[in-house]
């Protein structure tokens, strides 16, 4: 998928000296806000993929009032905080039209959109690392096309205080005299939003405060809801134990975000069960005649392992009879048959396999997210040291762990 959305970009020409543009990002286009914003907009155009829409339209709409509401401790959007909120949507819907994803345009003073590349949005509003993926993808490209992307590259490699302030002043000066922006606050708001999701990926040092940052920047530094929870597609730290990673991101996580990941991610599937499998069950056995996969289950407890539980990869499509009656013992749902587990997750690896290597098919797995699902569910390593798209080495370690 980044090749796709390196294609798309390398469409466009970006440079800020051209085009002047001071909203290209802004303190709002965080990946997880950005990622939000994606998914409300698929959700209020629905079919109707040439639907023009304000900023207004996404933030009054049903959907993003039930969500936003509740996952970033907001006002009701359609009383209150009217330009906290104009700033919230309009931010990133400005940074989704200047990269193209979205098609822009003025009329009356107002901004009006509409999609331009589907599978690139849909991408950005399925997970929060996919938005974050795109981010570093079009921050490159723009300072690239701007001619400043030498500065950045400087002090990746360098990582000290003086090539901080070096690529700091050239930013703030660039941005002075290329757009309307011409004060140091604004300036460091936005440098901030360039410099930490590149130095994230590359694990380096960014901007901390005005400063360079102590240490490399961490995933929730990106975050804009930073004090309450992380990103759940995060892999633990090396040097930190599962059992105390555990501990500290339920200390952290967002009950409200966490429900309305699991319910995008159970969304996503059974939409694309739907239209691409015909709403058949995912489980080949222990079907009742004409039964649709209307459950959507966690081959991995939701209770037990948390920090899988909006994954796509760890959810399967079952018929109700599939679901209460075999994937769980005496259909009481806190407890686990494990034989129907073994074959859930069987079956699962097959459906991953099938959309990850169709070409034809939109794609909804990662094969990495995968392999951190079963390390997570099976309390192990063995599956993150498989090469990619291995998935008959994933089966032998799955019957292994059975066995």
């Amino acid at each position: 998928m980044e090749d796709v959305i390196e294609d798309f970009l390398n469409q466009y020409n970006y440079d800020i000296r051209e085009n002047h543009n001071a909203r290209w990002i802004d303190q709002k286009c965080t990946m997880d806000v950005l990622s939000v914003v994606a998914d409300c907009i698929i959700e209020f155009v629905g079919d109707e993929l040439d639907k023009i829409f304000t900023t207004k339209d996404i933030w009054f709409s049903k959907y993003t009032v039930e969500n936003v509401q509740k996952i970033f401790n907001k006002p009701d959007p359609t009383k209150k905080a009217e330009n906290e909120y104009d700033k919230w949507f309009g931010q990133p819907l400005k940074l989704l039209g200047n990269s193209k994803v979205l098609i822009e345009a003025k009329i009356g003073g107002k901004n009006y959109y509409k999609i331009n590349n589907f599978e690139i949005l849909k991408y950005i509003a399925t997970r929060d690392r996919y938005a974050h993926k795109f981010l570093v993808l079009y921050i490159t490209k723009v300072l690239k096309d701007s001619g400043i992307y030498k500065t950045f590259e400087d002090f990746f490699k360098y990582q000290n205080k003086e090539y901080y302030q070096k690529l700091r002043n050239s930013f703030f000066n660039f941005i002075k005299n290329n757009t309307p922006i011409n004060g140091d606050t604004e300036c460091g708001r936005i440098f901030t939003k360039v410099l930490n999701p590149l130095a994230y990926e590359l694990k380096t040092k960014g901007t901390q405060k005005g400063h360079i940052s102590p240490t490399g920047i961490t995933l929730d530094m990106l975050m804009y809801n930073r004090a309450n929870w992380r990103d759940l597609l995060t892999k633990k730290p090396k040097e930190l134990p599962r059992e105390e990673y555990e501990k500290v991101y339920n200390c952290l996580k967002n009950d409200n975000m966490s429900t309305y990941k699991i319910n995008k991610a159970k969304k996503n599937l059974r939409k694309y069960n739907d239209i691409y499998r015909k709403g058949l069950s995912e489980v080949s056995e222990n079907i009742e005649k004409g039964e649709k996969a209307t459950h959507m289950h966690h081959i991995f407890t939701v209770a037990e392992f948390p920090l899988i539980a909006d994954y796509i990869e760890n959810i399967i499509a079952l018929t109700p009879t599939q679901h209460l009656n075999y994937a769980h013992v005496n259909g009481k749902t806190t407890e686990i048959n494990y034989s129907f587990q073994r074959i859930c997750l069987l079956e699962k690896v097959g459906r991953i396999k099938e959309n990850l290597l169709n070409a034809e098919l939109p794609k909804i797995y990662n094969f990495e997210a995968l392999c951190y699902v079963l390390d997570t569910g099976f309390n192990t390593n063995k599956f993150e040291k498989i090469v990619y798209l291995d998935f008959a080495t994933v089966l032998e370690n799955i019957e292994f762990m059975y066995d």
